[in-house]
């Protein structure tokens, strides 16, 4: 059995209890666990988690995301920045010598501290085994598939009964068939450690996702894709869309999207770094994957993702294009702990509590409920409802009138309330039938202005937070 937990959301904090194991639904599409409890992913994205805080600021940054209703922390094990070269903060590296094959239990010992506090706080780990540079042919730690395996299976079995969930991968392509056998192998002997206790993903290189490289892989449960940071208004429901039409049916969510804070489409030439994402375009990303199909979404902040810092060193040669301070990565320009209460990271939570509302493992895209509004761009209206037809919502990125089709639901009269996902508040409209056609006209509009339409069974009970 996994000795998983699930976080349970109520206001701002969570709690945990334990619901058995966690697997994919018998529908191909969401989460849960065992005794048939949903499980919503709802990521943050601290890479460097690991390696750069220590106890005391890893509680911390581990007890704000509990508040705010994350339910997974993305974490690398051999992380990125320096990880193989450059301690922890108590000085110890991963690697003894830097060989994979002698793993430092000093080094280990913290990484089982942060999960074992992340799992006290309700939450659980998407561990990386490793980032994808180092798996990469060009620069492989890995000599052998066995030695690959060998390290698969030291963490296997060292996080068998924590709460886990593995990301293979680290924002890497799989370019040729030795890549392929690494990773492979990585996988399988996770998979002998844990002996099948956990369940395993696969972070891809942006724009793309984990089915383009992996739809044959065995040991893939669900897909990954990274929507990546390219520009504004940017349809990550695309990728959902693609995935959920492949054989076999996986469920699928944005692991990497557009981060808070970070230069717009900062590795295309001619970026400034002056422009950068908001909370707006946050939540765009977040409304428009989840209604597409995904079974949950990745938030991050450009600040938090590399646990920013600032320091007294030259800014990262990779760094220099972008306007930060010195000792950043993509011009980073705000401490990681100043940046933990970003409006992006409250509105997840808002946004969490919208979705758990409603019975939402039941949820399926439905473009076709659309008959009038913006189809592409920015604007674009996106539509999910109940596969019973007890429920719908509909998200308006810009305050754009629609018009829907309601007899697509199934219950004679429904409630209908506008969800602001600013702040998390729901105000309701009325009370109508089922039948013909409607306009509905968010109360405002513009960039900034998005709204959600929630139409939902008048006898059915559901739970929206907030209503006014």
């Amino acid at each position: 059995m996994r000795k998983l937990v699930c976080l349970c959301f109520s206001l701002c904090t969570g709690f945990a209890a334990p619901h058995g194991d966690l697997r994919v639904t018998a529908n191909h599409r969401y989460l849960e666990f065992t005794d048939g409890t949903p499980f919503f992913y709802l990521g943050d994205t601290a890479w460097e988690l690991f390696h750069r805080l220590n106890r005391e600021d890893a509680t911390k940054y581990l007890e704000n995301r509990a508040g705010k209703g994350f339910t997974v922390i993305q974490a690398v094990v051999l992380s990125e920045l320096d990880g193989l070269t450059v301690p922890n903060p108590y000085g110890d590296l991963p690697l003894i010598d830097g060989d994979i094959q002698k793993p430092n239990p000093t080094y280990f010992r913290h990484v089982d501290f942060i999960v074992d506090k992340a799992a006290d706080l309700g939450l659980f780990i998407g561990m990386l085994p490793t980032w994808g540079k180092y798996w990469q042919s060009s620069s492989s730690i890995f000599k052998t598939p066995e030695s690959a395996r060998a390290y698969g299976r030291f963490l296997g079995a060292r996080y068998r009964d924590k709460s886990i969930i593995w990301i293979l991968g680290g924002d890497r392509a799989i370019a040729n068939a030795e890549e392929r056998a690494t990773v492979d192998a990585i996988a399988a002997g996770l998979r002998e450690g844990d002996a099948g206790h956990h369940l395993m993903t696969f972070h891809p290189i942006g724009p793309a996702d984990s089915s383009e490289m992996l739809n044959d892989a065995s040991w893939l449960d669900f897909n990954m894709y990274q929507s990546s940071h390219a520009g504004r208004d940017l349809d990550n429901g695309l990728y959902a869309e693609h995935d959920l039409t492949l054989k076999p049916q996986r469920p699928t969510l944005d692991g990497e999207n557009r981060y808070e804070e970070i230069p717009v489409g900062f590795y295309l030439a001619g970026t400034s770094g002056l422009d950068r994402f908001d909370d707006f375009d946050v939540r765009q990303s977040a409304y428009w994957s989840v209604l597409a199909g995904a079974c949950g979404h990745t938030y991050g902040d450009n600040n938090i993702w590399q646990m920013f810092k600032p320091t007294a060193d030259p800014p990262r040669p990779t760094a220099n294009r972008w306007i930060g301070r010195p000792g950043s990565m993509i011009g980073a320009n705000v401490p990681w702990y100043e940046a933990l209460d970003r409006p992006g990271a409250f509105q997840m939570k808002y946004f969490r509590r919208l979705i758990e509302s409603v019975p939402f493992q039941k949820m399926i895209p439905d473009q076709a409920m659309i008959l009038d509004g913006p189809t592409h761009g920015g604007a674009k209206i996106r539509a999910a409802r109940a596969a019973d037809g007890s429920f719908a919502i509909v998200y308006s990125p810009y305050g754009e009138a629609f018009t829907l089709r309601k007899d697509a639901l199934h219950a004679p009269k429904y409630k209908e309330f506008w969800y602001d996902p600013r702040y998390g508040v729901s105000y309701e409209i009325h009370t109508s039938e089922r039948w013909g056609m409607q306009i509905y006209t968010p109360p405002t509009s513009g960039r900034g202005h998005d709204w959600v339409l929630l139409l939902e069974d008048a006898t059915a009970g559901f739970s929206l937070p907030d209503s006014h």
